[in-house]
């Protein structure tokens, strides 16, 4: 039973978070995503160390919360929790001076005894949370927390408090896994005795892998894109461990990263030379003006700017860069790039730089007021990436109006959408294979749009900064992993109406489905049956995956509905045959007839897809007998009615398979269009899915109604009775009944 009072819970790991403390895409999400989980509801913690070089002002605001000893092999080290609130996330500081007061997160000798203490910090944690706060949900983020898992299921399984307590691990990128000697395994992690630890972190003969124990140990597995999602289980992108990722693809899912919308506005960044929106571009002009003279390029607005903020890394794609640049850059194209890394990369780009005054500027330092800058006064953004998890920097260029240009790996071809010329899609361009002639020519093909087609350009813009990449989205994903997880606890009414919503369109789709048929031209009883055709189609197609009993009485309900219907309709049609009958002479009443067979031929050829062997062989034999009730002047009654009773019988077998081919052929508006002599004037898409049992059998009703004089007068006019219709009468028993309402349309001609 649903807790009704409860919250979802969550601690939310991750050895960096802005804007305390931040490197890279990790910092950005744990800095974003526990606010947009509280917006939808929830309860968030978020556990990072207190690092050494976390701002004076945040630490001026934490207040010390806990503390306690932590195990560590054969060590009991200090740890303090200290807290602090911010737009309504609790953060809780991991404080141990001998760990974490150095001057930078990563890169030291004792790495994986510094974060596999932070591991077993956040385990032990979970017993000094504020009150009221029993942790449902403990969601790690890369190798740094990666140990958590592993220590909660084999130290804390089976204290009542660890009991409801689900793992989520989140990879952020693949590539940085937290390998080890094995001897920090009995050392440090005190595991070596577990012979299931032991066998589920090694990864060869004498290293440990953080990131192994979490894939195994977690309940559930997420990444930064759904592309990434897949790529990671192949050799190419998994590093190694693909493997067990194919082995836990079923606890594997990709969610695509967010951005902070408010922080990252053109309309209100105060970083930028001039505000601008999407309706209001100008200052995105003057952004570019301001650009070009601070870099020293030759300030002008017939050239495009083309800016990369990048690690200068070959997985940033930097080799293609370096091979493309050249041509990149006597094609006429500005370009500035601003970051650090491999020295090679680093001296090529100052020897561009010099090589084409005015058109490269390179800025070889790390400057987060400049790359904001960059993104609101480029054109064009290049981000050509090896592989890529998700990629920030191509949906903040994106919100600020600069057009990407990227590969398509992992977070970046989720993302953007490559522009279509003929369709005006797309909101950036891209590129298959990591090729330098390919992403030159992408290059130069969003070059010569900008110059060539400015309106389309625009328009491209315009698309790109209207995407939606808050992390409202992304949350409410999480926040599904997270009660599927806990079905016990209930969501709350605004995620669930948000959820419905989505499903609404679907159940509108019915209505339309019996509506649209009204639009068709013929009497007042056709909308009628072309209502009850649309029904059986659906209920045709339905049943397939039902039981074979609950088919059965489908069927039976609608042959009453339809048997009823269509001998109101075939009044009517019959009226309509008189006149028409009066007005055409004898070689037209000949030409429409003959016209009327070819259809008849075309609508059993559709069926015979759809039909079993037998069935082709009866509808060969109603077509036969159909052209002889055309050609012979003098047909007796019983002849026509045996040929509606043959093809009666073809329509259940076709009806085994929904015809879906018959979409292509209106099939009803012509045979309606040979008796009347002229065409329909419109038809609908609901009325062909109409099933071969309907077609033969409406085909069949007009050339009865059709027949000569002579048969009219061996037909003796009846009272105007109705016969009844048994709800559970055979799909046979039709042709008696529309027999029945030929007659009665006879005898109302007779007494006109």
């Amino acid at each position: 039973m649903a807790e009704t009072s409860k919250k979802m819970q969550i601690v939310f790991a991750s050895a960096e978070c802005a804007p305390f403390v931040k490197t890279g895409g990790l910092g950005d999400v744990a800095g974003s995503l526990p606010a947009a989980l509280v917006r939808a509801g929830a309860e968030v913690i978020v556990m990072v160390p207190k690092y050494a070089t976390i701002k004076d002002e945040y630490k001026a605001q934490m207040e010390h919360f806990a503390d306690f000893y932590v195990s560590l092999g054969w060590r009991n080290e200090y740890c303090g929790l200290e807290k602090l609130e911010r737009d309504g996330v609790t953060y809780m500081f991991v404080d141990n001076e001998r760990y974490f007061a150095r001057d930078y997160p990563y890169g030291f000798f004792d790495d994986g005894e510094r974060f596999a203490f932070f591991s077993k910090a956040i385990t032990e944690s979970l017993q000094h949370l504020p009150a009221g706060f029993e942790c449902d949900i403990l969601h790690c983020n890369d190798w740094q927390t990666a140990l958590a898992p592993v220590f909660l299921r084999e130290f804390y399984q089976g204290l009542p408090l660890y009991d409801r307590v689900k793992t989520v691990f989140s990879i952020h990128n693949v590539a940085f896994q937290g390998q080890f000697s094995d001897t920090v395994m009995e050392d440090i992690l005190g595991v070596a005795h577990i012979p299931a630890a032991a066998t589920q972190l090694r990864c060869d003969a004498c290293s440990i892998n953080y990131m192994l124990g979490a894939l195994h140990y977690a309940d559930a597995i997420t990444t930064v894109s759904p592309t990434y999602a897949g790529e990671i289980q192949t050799p190419e992108f998994g590093e190694g461990l693909d493997g067990v990722l194919r082995e836990r693809s079923y606890a594997l899912q990709g969610i695509l990263n967010g951005i902070d919308v408010a922080a990252f506005d053109p309309a209100t960044d105060k970083r930028i030379a001039a505000n601008y929106t999407v309706d209001d571009r100008s200052g995105k002009a003057v952004c570019k003006a301001k650009l070009q003279e601070e870099l020293g390029l030759e300030v002008r607005d017939d050239r495009p700017l083309m800016v990369m903020v990048t690690r200068l890394t070959r997985q940033k794609g930097m080799d293609l860069v370096m091979y493309a640049l050249d041509r990149i850059l006597s094609g006429g194209v500005q370009v500035a790039v601003l970051g650090t890394g491999d020295r090679d990369y680093e001296d090529g780009l100052r020897y561009f730089q010099d090589k084409y005054p005015g058109t490269m500027a390179a800025r070889i330092e790390f400057d987060p007021a400049l790359s904001q800058r960059m993104y609101a006064a480029a054109d064009m953004f290049l981000m050509p990436s090896k592989f890529e998890p998700c990629g920030l920097s191509q949906i903040i260029a994106m919100r600020y109006g600069t057009l990407p240009i990227v590969r398509e790996t992992g977070g970046l071809k989720d993302t953007v959408i490559p522009y279509n010329e003929f369709t005006g899609e797309g909101t950036g361009f891209s590129f298959s294979n990591f090729n330098g002639d390919e992403m030159g020519d992408a290059v130069f093909r969003a070059a010569r749009l900008f110059w060539d087609n400015r309106d389309a350009w625009n328009q491209l813009v315009t698309q790109a900064m209207s995407q939606d990449f808050s992390w409202t989205r992304s949350a409410d994903k999480y926040l599904d992993l997270y009660f599927f997880m806990h079905p016990e606890i209930e969501r709350p009414a605004a995620v669930v109406d948000e959820t419905e919503a989505v499903a609404e369109p679907v159940a509108a789709e019915e209505p339309k489905a019996k509506e649209k048929p009204v639009e068709a031209e013929p009497a007042k009883a056709e909308p009628k049956v072309k209502a009850e055709v649309a029904l059986e189609a659906e209920d045709e197609v339905k049943p397939a995956a039902k039981p074979a009993a609950k088919k059965t009485t489908t069927r039976k309900t609608t042959t009453k509905k339809a048997t009823t219907t269509k001998a109101a309709a075939t009044k009517t049609t019959a009226a309509k045959t008189t006149t028409t009958r009066k007005r055409t002479t004898a070689a037209a009443k000949k030409a429409a007839e003959a016209e009327a067979a070819p259809e008849v031929k075309a609508e059993v050829a559709e069926a015979k897809p759809a039909a079993k062997a037998p069935a082709k062989t009866a509808a060969k034999k109603t077509t036969t007998t159909a052209k002889k009730a055309t050609a012979a002047k003098k047909t007796t009654a019983t002849k026509s009615t045996a040929a509606k009773a043959t093809a009666t019988k073809v329509a259940p077998k076709a009806a085994a398979k929904p015809a879906v081919k018959v979409e292509e052929t209106p099939a009803e508006p012509k045979a309606e269009a040979a008796v009347e002599a002229k065409p329909t004037a419109k038809t609908t898409t609901r009325k062909r899915t109409t099933t071969a049992k309907k077609t033969t059998a409406k085909a069949a009703a007009p050339k009865a109604e059709a027949m000569p004089a002579a048969v009219k007068e061996e037909t003796k006019p009846e009272p105007a009775k109705e016969t009844p219709v048994s709800p559970a009468a055979p799909t046979e028993k039709k042709a008696p009944t529309k027999k029945t309402s030929v007659r009665k349309a006879t005898a109302t001609r007779k007494r006109r």
